[in-house]
């Protein structure tokens, strides 16, 4: 795992949390516009970056090896050794939000202002989650080794008009699709990430004082997200943005940072 910093180092310290099988570089686009505002930690999961040669394990369990340590025990590790175990502010990009989730319930380190990117925050038994990830993988894994899209999803994103070609161009872009492939991610830490993400359990009603929790909910996804939402959290800032799962950050970045600001800033209208 690395952890990417960028900016001024007196301003506020907000980390950054990719998505599913996205690498860090998939935060490029919305750093100049964070770095008015904050200090920027990107997180780099074990597995997933190119600099170093490490596999996903697991969010929250440690395995029995010395190489098998949670990404949340690592994370906890930085930000305790170099913040002095507290941060201003972490975004959670899609399975990132559940990192931030669980950052915060397990209430070793302290984040004031936690956001959600329009997380799914999907749970399931060990039997269907092993199903679903291995499904989800020989998909997955060609595409992002490849670096190229299947040909029947590039027919219909041809055929796609302008709008929606842009979120799903948005999208590909934080896999690293059309730009070279990322051969060093294996099948074994794709599966992993899945599955731990799909069985990590999220308490119900985290309230942790001294800690905001900001949802941004894209309303598009669907009611029961809203629900979901009120239900992990006590409390929660939802701001409802008409739009499909990560729209705002992947297609609307100015707009993203001024959201972002005012959820730390607390500058609501």
């Amino acid at each position: 795992m690395k952890f990417y910093e960028s900016g001024d180092s007196s301003k506020p310290v907000i980390f950054l949390f990719p998505g599913t099988c996205c690498l860090y570089s998939s935060f490029d686009h919305i750093l100049d516009g964070l770095h008015s505002y904050f200090y920027t930690v990107t997180v780099s999961y074990d597995g997933f970056d190119p600099n170093e040669k490490t596999e996903f394990y697991s969010m929250e369990e440690s395995g029995y090896s010395e190489t098998q340590h949670a990404e949340c025990e690592k994370i906890e590790q930085e930000i305790k050794k170099k913040y002095g175990g507290r941060i201003k502010a972490a975004y959670g990009c899609s399975l990132g939000g559940s990192f931030v989730s669980l950052l915060i319930q397990r209430k070793r380190i302290h984040i004031d202002h936690g956001i959600i990117g329009s997380s799914d925050m999907d749970e399931a038994g060990r039997l269907v989650a092993k199903i679903q990830s291995s499904m989800v993988v020989p998909f997955m894994y060609k595409m992002i080794h490849t670096g190229v899209l299947p040909k029947f999803m590039q027919k219909k994103l041809n055929k796609t008009d302008e709008v929606k070609k842009e979120l799903y161009n948005g999208f590909l872009n934080m896999f690293g699709i059309g730009k070279g492939g990322c051969p060093w991610i294996t099948k074994q830490s794709i599966y992993n990430q899945f599955y731990s993400d799909l069985v990590t359990k999220v308490q119900h009603g985290i309230d942790v004082p001294g800690t905001t929790i900001h949802v941004f909910y894209a309303t598009k996804m669907g009611k029961k997200y809203e629900k979901r939402y009120c239900t992990y959290f006590k409390n929660p800032d939802i701001q409802r943005h008409n739009m499909q799962h990560e729209e705002l950050f992947c297609c609307h970045s100015a707009e993203w940072v001024e959201e972002v600001k005012k959820a730390v800033e607390g500058d609501r209208q």
